[in-house]
């Protein structure tokens, strides 16, 4: 009984998660750092449909601090509702507003109440129903402040075009922040789908973002000071950044080929390997497979590869199936490949410790989608990047992370947009081998430094969540 009062003092805040491993992870990072480090209780409340499987064994894990607990949404079904040419992002929007329905039940039965709701992107629509209790709720966009101030500017630059993206020219400037491409936003990120959500971000009580000040100073100013935002009805934005993965949140899909995975990189010299991945969602298409296995093949670069199967219809193929022991990477991979390649390099088909991986001593370069929990994970190792955009805003965080000298992108050929072979080739070797990858891993130590910094005892992140979390304690918002 002692216990249970003891908790039931305790601020009390919610969070909730749209389904797929993108917004999970930052989400539950940002649920446990409240639990740990400022004494909260937190109710994670989780999206079940199309929860792929690593999210479910993420939530189930037995690491998890105790005041932190977890409620899985009931299921609903959407099927009546997609097509063939349903994309991911309309996909999650349609699950998460059938999901929204139980939210005022949930609320309800939850003792002691709730001081706050933080939600992802996809979540908003929560929004109305927390206000129906009296609950403030609060943003996390689980990406870069770059993208944070595109979000509120979206609204009045598809105003002025008038909803017409071809009217635009080259770049999209927006105010007080460096140009942004328009080739790196169109069609990941301009879309008349988020709108929604760019419209409501004046009803939130705050916004997080997954970052750090000394990461984007340019675009967290220009949201904090410049005149056109500060004429938005706009809320006060939390850098609380570098939320990422610790070794012990790795799901426990295909434990052996982890363990083996990990073996493997103990017997590789330093600094001599690469990392391929493209994040849990990320697939290529077969032609693009084979390119990139021979490409490493002729780099005689060391490497370990999560070569899932090749998809020819979507760049997020497995999205909703991440975890999966995806089998017989044989199958999809030039002929000879694994045989000819096998002293130097190891391939793997389903879910890899990332994190275990970008921290071992042997691996000097990442191979990567640019999904911004990819790319935090590689800056808090000090592990530079070779930027493999996919979908999403993934080709805006590439350009970034090229202009801050910590990545390199290699280029495609011909109509069907392929990296040749031989690209693959030059790039891994100079990030490996030549000068440019040790100016790179010299740049991305530095952020690594400031990383640390900013989340340590009187960094900017720190401070920033516990500014808050002192408010939520004391029984106000701000």
């Amino acid at each position: 009984m002692v216990a249970r009062e003891t908790t039931q003092k305790k601020p009390h805040v919610a969070v909730l998660a749209s389904p797929g491993m993108g917004h999970v992870t930052p989400l539950l990072q940002l649920a446990k750092r409240l639990v740990v480090d400022h004494g909260f209780q937190v109710t994670f409340l989780s999206t079940s449909t199309d929860a792929p499987p690593a999210q479910i064994q993420l939530l189930n894990s037995s690491t998890l601090p105790p005041d932190l607990h977890v409620i899985h949404l009931p299921h609903v079904d959407v099927s009546n509702l997609l097509t063939a040419a349903t994309g991911i992002s309309v996909r999650i929007i349609l699950v998460v507003l059938q999901t929204l329905s139980h939210l005022p039940s949930v609320l309800t039965n939850m003792q002691p109440p709730i001081q706050s709701l933080i939600v992802d992107p996809f979540c908003v629509g929560a929004l109305e129903y927390a206000a129906a209790f009296s609950i403030p709720t609060y943003l996390f966009l689980t990406t870069s402040a770059s993208f944070t101030a595109l979000t509120m500017y979206f609204p009045t630059l598809h105003a002025q075009v008038d909803g017409d993206y071809s009217k635009i020219a080259e770049k999209v400037v927006v105010p007080g922040c460096n140009p942004l491409l328009l080739d790196d936003l169109i069609p990941g990120v301009l879309m008349p789908e988020v709108l929604p959500l760019c419209n409501r971000i004046p009803l939130v009580k705050g916004v997080f973002i997954n970052t750090w000040e000394e990461l984007e100073p340019v675009a967290l100013g220009a949201v904090r000071k410049n005149p056109f935002f500060l004429g938005l009805p706009a809320p006060p934005v939390y850098p609380i950044g570098p939320l990422t993965k610790g070794n012990e949140d790795e799901p426990l899909t295909s434990t052996l080929e982890s363990k083996k995975m990990l073996t493997w990189l103990d017997k590789q010299p330093p600094d001599s390997v690469v990392y391929v991945s493209f994040g849990s969602g990320g697939t290529l298409s077969g032609e693009q497979m084979s390119e990139l296995a021979w490409g490493l093949e002729l780099s005689q670069t060391r490497f370990v590869w999560v070569a899932r199967p090749p998809s020819e219809v979507s760049a997020s193929g497995s999205f909703f199936e991440a975890g999966y022991d995806a089998k017989g990477a044989a199958s999809y991979l030039p002929d000879g490949f694994l045989d000819r390649t096998r002293e130097r390099g190891l391939v793997i088909s389903s879910w890899a410790p990332q994190v275990a991986v970008l921290s071992h001593g042997s691996v000097a370069g990442f191979v990567t989608h640019c999904g911004w929990n990819s790319v935090l994970e590689s800056i808090a190792q000090g592990v530079g990047m070779i930027a493999w955009p996919l979908y999403a805003e993934q080709s805006m965080n590439a350009r970034m992370l090229v202009d801050m000298g910590v990545a390199v992108w290699p280029k495609p050929a011909g109509e069907r947009a392929v990296v040749g072979r031989g690209e693959v080739e030059r790039v891994v070797r100079s990030v490996m081998e030549g000068e440019q990858g040790k100016a790179m891993r010299q740049k991305v130590i530095e952020l690594q430094g400031t990383a640390f910094k900013a989340l340590g005892l009187g960094g900017s992140s720190n401070a920033s969540l516990a500014g808050l979390a002192d408010e939520w304690r004391a029984g106000g918002s701000p």
